[in-house]
């Protein structure tokens, strides 16, 4: 009686493991280079030919290994980091499957030279396609030496589908690159076709940072720091205006080893609320600390993936780290101008960021509005009397002025400020800074003041609702009565009143005060529109877009004519947001001209 199930014979059996560990030469090299760091090698050189297919050599200053070990090294599931299921749960160390030797060598021709400081002498296996061809003593330095010649040589179904050259290489660069970031202590040398490309000495991070990728690039970069009892986390970010076109420098590290986590990722992204221009990335280079057993580093054989036990403690971890250190950074110039009459003083204010704004930090707008309105570039001193009365009662978590004479920062507002306005179309306000001229789109800014508005009431702020006289009852269809149903939660925190009758029914009996009561029906519809035109973007959660959404609909147009306290009333709520450099949608809300700028347009030489 034949039989359908065969067990494979054990070399077919390796080269299919292999090729879960082993993808490309970059592989092979990683695991090796986690070999070397396993051993606390204190100097690591990598010799690559021919991008990998031909040579891969790793040369360490490691512990080394005695000849039973290194020849039972070869063998699968042969690790000296493990010995029971539980320490699966609490692994410090890059290797631990007992795979990675025994897989390369399944495939190529490798030779092992290593030497303990016990011993005179060292020790050489050489393998050829998982054979071991020879072991002997031999002289050579204390450490490990591994040499992995042609690749793939018996498996060419796997090399025909390798990459070019120059695509290979590139894998192995960014492979031995990101490895010496992850350990600037260690000195670290990359050599390819016997051209020395890394010479690294050991260092610390700055440096090394600054050694790999240039002072100019290292001055673009903010680093930062944050620690919780859940973990920890340091490194450094871009800043916005040096955002790349790709998502290639973009380096984590996780307990210092290197991992892909596009929930991270995410978190890094999310984190610069739109600072970054449309299709840019930011450029990162992250470490975080977790304990081993909240992360389960046993997923792929690569070990480039991770699951945490708390996947979203961990995203809300990083991306408040993240943007913590962003808006803590005065990221814009001194708005005013200098006053030759007070002797240079600077008559303006400064953008001071706050890490946790709180309490009710910005007037309504529609308070406002109740104020006498005048002609536009004509301010009402009656509304202006009234509103710079209603700011000096707001709390102090406002733009700070720098006073030079008396030496400390004092709350002030544009209420109070001398510093001239001007709205130019309906569209921005032009402004005078001690370096050029400050455009803000009013439209934009107004958004991002509603935008955080709307995101601390969901996070439970309690939302202010104006009651209608006349309680509105809308017909839905019942794509839009199911998403209102959906996001109902949502709404009534903007501060919208709604009861839901029967499939296709709803009554609003109040909406936000945010906008204005002509029109009920429009204002859901409108809502509902615009968030199912932001559906397709499923990186952001139903809170989120709504939040967009509803700061569009709400927040002043384009083309409405504003007062002078007007003007001055946006600015203060603008700068009294954590971001006021973009709307939640990502365009621009402020654009400055410096004054050499202007001098260059004029064909004006800069007075100094």
């Amino acid at each position: 009686m034949s039989t359908i199930i065969k067990i494979l014979p054990k070399e077919l059996a390796s080269k299919i493991a292999a090729g879960e560990v082993v993808q490309r030469p970059a592989s092979a090299l990683k695991e090796l280079l986690e070999n070397a760091l396993d051993a606390k090698a204190q100097n690591i050189t990598v010799i690559v030919n021919g991008s990998g297919k031909t040579l891969i050599q790793v040369i360490d200053d490691g512990t080394g290994m005695e000849q039973e070990d290194a020849v039972l090294a070869f063998e699968r599931h042969a690790t000296s980091k493990i010995s029971t299921a539980e320490d699966l749960e609490n692994i410090h160390t890059f290797g631990f499957r007992g795979e990675a030797l025994a897989a390369i060598s399944s495939i190529s021709m490798m030779e092992l030279k290593t030497r303990t400081t016990k011993r005179d002498v060292g020790t050489i296996v050489r393998v050829e396609g998982g054979i071991v061809l020879e072991s002997a003593e031999v002289a050579t330095p204390v450490g490990t030496s591994v040499t992995v010649k042609n690749l793939f040589y018996n498996t060419p179904g796997r090399r025909g589908f390798l990459r070019s050259n120059d695509n290979e290489f590139k894998h192995l660069f960014d492979t031995a690159q990101r490895t010496a970031m992850a350990y600037p202590e260690i000195g670290f040398k990359f050599i390819s076709e016997n051209e020395p490309l890394l010479q690294l000495r050991a260092s610390t991070l700055d440096q090394r940072v600054k050694d790999i990728f240039g002072a100019k690039q290292t001055d673009s970069l903010l680093y930062f720091k944050d620690e919780t009892e859940f973990a920890k986390i340091h490194g450094f970010i871009g800043k916005p205006e040096y955002g790349r076109k790709t998502r290639a420098e973009q380096y984590l590290f996780l307990n210092n080893r290197q991992i892909n986590n596009r929930s991270i990722n995410h978190a890094v992204f999310n984190a610069y609320e739109h600072m970054l221009e449309k299709g840019s990335f930011p450029f990162f280079i992250i470490f975080i600390e977790i304990d081993p057993h909240k992360v389960d580093v046993n997923v792929h054989p690569s070990k480039m993936e991770v699951k945490f036990a708390d996947e979203q403690s961990m995203y809300r971890f990083v991306m408040t780290s993240v943007r913590h250190a962003l808006i803590s950074q005065d990221l814009l110039p001194d708005v005013g101008m200098r006053d030759a009459a007070s002797g240079g003083e600077t008559l303006g204010l400064k953008f001071t960021p706050r890490k946790s704004p709180t309490g009710d930090r910005v007037v309504e707008w529609r308070e406002l509005l109740k104020g006498e309105r005048s002609e536009p570039g004509r301010p009402s001193s009656k509304s202006q009397t009234s509103d710079r009365d209603e700011f000096d009662n707001q709390p102090s978590a406002m733009p700070e002025l720098d006073s030079p004479q008396r030496g400390e920062h004092q709350t002030a507002m544009f209420s109070a400020a001398k510093i001239p306005l001007w709205q130019i179309h309906n569209k921005y306000i032009i402004m005078p800074t001690d370096e050029g001229v400050m455009l803000i789109d009013q439209h934009a800014a107004h958004e991002r003041v509603i935008y955080e508005r709307v995101k601390e009431r969901f996070d439970g702020t309690e939302a202010k609702s104006q009651q209608l006289l006349f309680p509105q009852t809308i017909e839905l269809t019942p794509g839009d009565a199911a998403l209102v149903k959906q996001i109902l939660p949502f709404l009534q925190k903007l501060g919208f009143s709604i009861k839901i009758f029967g499939q296709t029914t709803v009554i609003v009996d109040g909406i936000p005060t945010d906008v204005n009561t002509r029109d009920e029906s429009a204002i859901l519809r409108n809502v509902l529109d615009l968030f199912k035109e932001n559906e397709h973007d499923v990186k952001f959660e139903s809170r989120e877009r709504l939040a967009k959404v509803y700061s569009c609909k709400a927040a002043i147009k384009s083309g409405d004519p504003l007062n002078d306290a007007e003007m001055r009333s946006l600015l203060d709520q603008l700068f009294a947001t954590t971001i006021p450099y973009t709307c939640p949608h990502g365009r621009p809300v402020i654009v400055k001209l410096s004054l050499s700028e202007l001098d260059r347009r004029f064909g004006r030489t800069p007075v100094s």
